[in-house]
Order: structure tokens, then C-alpha cells, then sequence
């Protein structure tokens, strides 16, 4: 059996808590979307359960008396696995199975499993992989037989599946020799970003919530051949595209891995390599489904994780993709301004092509950098590069200030070997 394939679809009930001061509607939402990804995953929600709670119970999370509840239920609807919302212990999963006689999860489960059927890049495969175990690691205590026979269920496939019957020792072991594999991608990686940097084009990121559109507006911009999937999660591994803004000037744009509510802590730990690019770009597209009725909490979940990430100082342009389904004039106050495009029908792209152009345009300011005597390459770079104000001359150094955009100031600033010049004006 591969990742994907199965002899059947399990049988899943949903769980999610309204804790004190949370509004029911907002945890609705969220089940609705654990859903979604429960069916991307492969199997059936044949019941959703919403427990209200003050408190946590630190032993079951929903206290006994519910998880007793839980498994009258679960054994009515024959359900395979009951699936919570929100993260569980270790000692709480295996309270709750004791109760439940049957299999229990939570949310972050089905998220890497998603993401394990998904990844198809080595890097990718690895990443997944470590993630995987570093959730499954302090859960193995009095699971290795119960795992052994769980093999194709939610929550227990993966690269890593065959090693959560060796012990602690060599799992640890193999995800030491993850860390060194995914290093020495990430050091591939950072040659091809120093490569890209050297051409001078300006590097933009699409970031956004899953499923909102990045890659089918990668496609539409770029006019390559991008494979654009409706499925949550269909894009792990960054896909970079050229693209042309008017007046000629060229960019290079890269799709990214989509976020979401309760993104796994294992999961941003293991990207954040790949991640780093997104902090890195001059300039972020955050990309919302305008057409989504939860639009404005998916962009502070967005905003959020961008700010987890570093990238939260990067500048960006909101992009409300889907208005020919619902245009951006209808949405609900507070939600921030943005650029109203279709990549499916092509509506708007020259509108976001030049506002790309303006933002990039107004990272173009003045800077100061102190060029040592004898540096004519450094001159004739600032030269090229910008467009220089003043220039004072001594024996030893070149005083110089200039307008140069952030792409240009990084090439400037590597030529130097210095710490980045504090902006004029």
C-alpha cells in the first residue's frame, strides 16, 4: 500500500471544545475545515461533537464522564476514528483510546498526514518525515503494537511509519540524520537564492491561507505550465516563475506552502529552511479567497504565522483572488485594503502587475555607504545600480549616497562585506 492508496475510508467523528469566552461559531469554522481536511485525507465524517468546557481536563481533555459519552457514540455510528480539533497529550491520546476502545487523534495528526501524502520533492519527503516523528516521538510510550496495527489509518502513515516500532534511541538517530540531510539542502538552496540575488531581479513571495489560489495566480502570471490542484495543501514544495511587469522589468515570483489554523509546531520547526525565503523577499502577495465567508480570520491567521516565521517586516500587497465570485466591495468592514483579481478568468492581473511595480518602485530610496579608496568595482556597481546624489572624495574612502532599491542595496552591501547602511530620509 503506498501513502495514498487504501482498502477503505475510515469512519471519523469530529470533536471540537468551546472553552470559556470562545464564540461557538468560531469553533464551527474550524470543524468545518478539519473536515476538509479529513476528506483530503482520505476518509469520512459521518458525526461532528461540540463539548463545551471551562476548563481542560488535564487527563482526557473533555473530562471522563464526555469521553464515556464519546465512545457510546463512536461504537453507534461504528466509527473508526474519533478525531479531536484541538492538540491532545500524549497521556491524554492514550486516556482517551483506553476510553474510547478505538483510535484517537487530534488535528495535528491529520495535518501531517496531509502533508505526507503530499510531499513529492526529496526535500520535501524529509521534511514530513521529521515532522512526523518529532510528533510521534513522546507518543510511542505503549503504542508500538497498537501503531503496528493501525497501519494506512489517519495519523499513522508516512516515511516514518516503519520506524515507530524501533526504539527511542534510533528514532532519535534518524531524525539526527534528517537534520544533516535537510542542512545540507538547505545550503544547495541558499547557492541557488545567492544565484538568483546576484541577477539582480527583485523576489517576491505568494504566501496565504491553503487553497486560495497562489499557485493558479503563479500560473496566470508567469503563463508556465504550474500544476494548480482544488485540495488543500495541493503545494509543498516552492515553485519559482519569472515574471514581467510592465515597462519590461523582470521578477521572480515564488509559490509557497499554504498556512492554516493550529499550523503544527512540528511543521513550521521543519520547513522553516524552506520557510526563509518568505523572510528573505523583498516584497510578500498574500493571496485570500475573497469568495471565502471566514476571508478576514483567514488573513490574521496569514498574519499571524508570517510574524512566527520573521516575515512579518516584509512588505506585502493583499491580493483578494475569486472576485468574480464575490467582489471585494462586499466584504465585511476591517478587512485590509488589497487588489482585486481572478487568476481563473484573468480578471485584474494588469492592475496587480503594476501595483507590484509601484511597491517595489517605492523600496527605492536613498542610502549611505562609505566605499573604501581604490573600490572603483563597488563605485561602478552603486553607479549602475542607482541613483547616486552625492559623492564626497578623501585619500582613503568614497563617501556616497544614492538611491538604490533593496535587491540593488544587497548587492552593494555583500560587495562591501558590511552590516546593512541605515536608510537616509
Amino acid at each position: 500500500m503506498t501513502l495514498i492508496e487504501r482498502s477503505f475510508r475510515e469512519r471519523i467523528l469530529l470533536v471540537g471544545v468551546v472553552h470559556h469566552g470562545e464564540r461557538r461559531e468560531a469553533v464551527e469554522d474550524s470543524l468545518a475545515e478539519l473536515a476538509a481536511l479529513v476528506d483530503t485525507a482520505g476518509a469520512d465524517v459521518v458525526d461532528r461533537e461540540l463539548v463545551r468546557r471551562d476548563a481542560v481536563d488535564p487527563a482526557t481533555y473533555v473530562g471522563s464522564g464526555k469521553a464515556a459519552e464519546l465512545a457510546e457514540r463512536s461504537e453507534a455510528l461504528d466509527v473508526d476514528t474519533v478525531v479531536f480539533d484541538d492538540p491532545l497529550s500524549p497521556a491524554q491520546q492514550r486516556n482517551l483510546e483506553r476510553i474510547l476502545g478505538r483510535t484517537a487523534i487530534d488535528r495535528t495528526a491529520v495535518i501531517l498526514d496531509v502533508f505526507a501524502q503530499n510531499a513529492r520533492s526529496e526535500e520535501g519527503r524529509r521534511q514530513v518525515e521529521l515532522a512526523l516523528l518529532s510528533y510521534r516521538l513522546p507518543r510511542l510510550r505503549g503504542r508500538g503494537v497498537a501503531l503496528s496495527q493501525q497501519v494506512g489509518r489517519i495519523g499513522t502513515r508516512g516515511p516514518g511509519e516503519t520506524k515507530l516500532e524501533e526504539d527511542r534511541r534510533r528514532i532519535q538517530a534518524r531524525m539526527a540524520q534528517l537534520r544533516r540531510e535537510l542542512d545540507q539542502l538547505a545550503r544547495r538552496r541558499l547557492v541557488q537564492r545567492r544565484a538568483r540575488l546576484a541577477s539582480r531581479q527583485a523576489q517576491v513571495a505568494l504566501v496565504g491561507y491553503t487553497n486560495v489560489g497562489k499557485s493558479a495566480l503563479l500560473r496566470a502570471l508567469s503563463g508556465a505550465d504550474v500544476l494548480v490542484e482544488n485540495r488543500l495543501f495541493a503545494t509543498l514544495d516552492p515553485r519559482t516563475r519569472r515574471v514581467a511587469l510592465p515597462g519590461g522589468e523582470t521578477i521572480l515570483v515564488t509559490d509557497t506552502v499554504g498556512f492554516i489554523r493550529k499550523l503544527p509546531h512540528e511543521l513550521i520547526e521543519s520547513f522553516r529552511s524552506t520557510l526563509e525565503q518568505v523572510a528573505e523577499a523583498d516584497l510578500l502577495l498574500h493571496v485570500a479567497d475573497a469568495s471565502s465567508p471566514d476571508v478576514a480570520a483567514q488573513i490574521a491567521e496569514v498574519e499571524r504565522t508570517l510574524a512566527e516565521i520573521g516575515a512579518d517586516r516584509v512588505p506585502r500587497l493583499v491580493v483578494y483572488n475569486k472576485v468574480d465570485l464575490r467582489p471585494i466591495d462586499t466584504l465585511a468592514a476591517g478587512v485590509p485594503e488589497g487588489v482585486a483579481i481572478s487568476a481563473e478568468h484573468d480578471i485584474g492581473l494588469d492592475d496587480l502587475r503594476a501595483a507590484i511595480a509601484a511597491a517595489l518602485d517605492a523600496m527605492r530610496r536613498p542610502r549611505r555607504y562609505v566605499v573604501p579608496a581604490g573600490r572603483g568595482d563597488v563605485l561602478a556597481l552603486i553607479h549602475r545600480e542607482g541613483a547616486v546624489v552625492r559623492e564626497e572624495v578623501d585619500a582613503e574612502r568614497v563617501l556616497i549616497d544614492a538611491v538604490l532599491d533593496d535587491a540593488s542595496d544587497r548587492l552593494v552591501r555583500r560587495a562591501l562585506g558590511e552590516a546593512p547602511p541605515e536608510p537616509l530620509g
